[in-house]
């Protein structure tokens, strides 16, 4: 009999198995999952480099002399091309890396579903992931800010210039994010979130990657100058090439929070529709 009891004791948990965790637990849980998927699936991750550390090397090694020569540089200096191509490379790297295609995996093989029926937060079903794509694009930027560096490029804003120049690019990297969860979640189709990768091109292309807007022709400029990453690039070009400049860098960060509203607002309606259907 006493045995009975204790074996009754010890099949009977003391708290419901399914009870409600805090937001800061489920967040956790989730981005622990996300992170340790991530360090697992770095084959993925490592040909993110080789996009900037290949345009950064042609368009150096294409424009360098030309622009010393034909750009106006700062103060009467030559013209920075390292400088100026610096942040590209890095917009390069952050720019549409994410675990959107984890979640669509999720989607088909009932994961989700399945983790959507549990007392979880809803907000961390997402938010635990993009603590895992924000470390994964804060090491992304590393390599190719070392490799600035080797070659000769040196922060007028000094060794904080350099880490709010890590943070403001991670943060670039992590709103851009939303746009392929939006679909992933809308969508839990492979194919429709690759293709995101195409809201990449006019945000990246229709700036000042090349040139500054002053050299462009006039309707070039007008486009640029309506285009959010002109406004980054310029905040990240300032903290190599001038120091802290409050005015660049707080149109920098106006822009990313202005395309933060726009992604985030659509990532998290999709998550909404995505567990409303459950």
């Amino acid at each position: 009999m006493t045995s009975a009891t204790q074996t009754q004791e010890q099949v009977q948990p003391s708290a419901p198995l399914g009870r409600k965790a805090s937001f800061l637990y489920d967040l956790m849980s989730v981005a622990g999952r996300a992170i340790r998927g991530a360090m697992r699936d770095y084959e993925s991750v490592i040909p993110a480099l080789i996009i900037p550390v290949f345009f950064y090397t042609v368009n150096i090694g294409a424009m360098q002399d030309f622009a010393a020569n034909a750009l106006p540089g700062q103060d009467g200096a030559q013209f920075n091309y390292k400088a100026f191509q610096l942040p590209v490379a890095i917009i390069f790297a952050v720019t549409g890396i994410s675990r959107a295609l984890v979640v669509v995996t999720d989607i088909q093989n009932g994961y989700f579903d399945r983790l959507s029926l549990t007392p979880v937060n809803r907000w961390s079903l997402l938010l635990g992931m993009m603590i895992a794509d924000f470390l994964m694009v804060v090491a992304l930027t590393i390599p190719v800010l070392i490799l600035g560096m080797i070659t000769g490029i040196r922060f007028e804003s000094g060794p904080l210039g350099i880490l709010a120049f890590v943070l403001i690019s991670a943060s670039w990297g992590l709103i851009f994010a939303g746009f392929p969860y939006a679909v992933a979640l809308k969508t839990g189709n492979p194919a429709a979130v690759n293709t995101s990768w195409l809201v990449f091109f006019p945000f990246v292309f229709l700036t000042t990657v090349f040139v500054p807007r002053e050299v462009m022709t006039g309707w070039m400029g007008t486009l640029a100058g309506l285009n959010p990453v002109t406004y980054l690039l310029a905040a990240l070009r300032s903290l190599i090439t001038v120091g802290w400049d409050g005015e660049a860098l707080l149109k920098g960060l106006a822009a990313v929070a202005g395309v933060a509203a726009l992604s985030l607002t659509l990532a998290f309606a999709a998550l909404n529709g995505r567990v409303r259907r459950k």
